[in-house]
């Protein structure tokens, strides 16, 4: 058996971790966009500031409108 240090050294876990990391980034970054298109920032602009791109932006903006 693994130890958690021995763990978190393999290539599977740096990778799952990694993976797991980005996600959790984009989601936050896609959960913000409502907010930035409510106070008045254009689609080009929040695709701009996030780093993503704008049919992203756009289809966040519309799954939350949908809501």
């Amino acid at each position: 058996m693994f130890s958690l240090s021995e763990l978190k050294q393999t290539r599977f876990y740096q990778e799952a971790f990694q993976e797991g990391f980005q996600q959790g980034l984009q989601e936050g970054k896609l959960a913000t966009v409502p907010r930035l298109l409510a106070v008045g920032l254009t689609v080009e602009q929040i695709a701009q500031a996030l780093d993503l791109d704008v049919e992203q932006v756009k289809k966040a903006g519309e799954q939350q409108s949908a809501n």
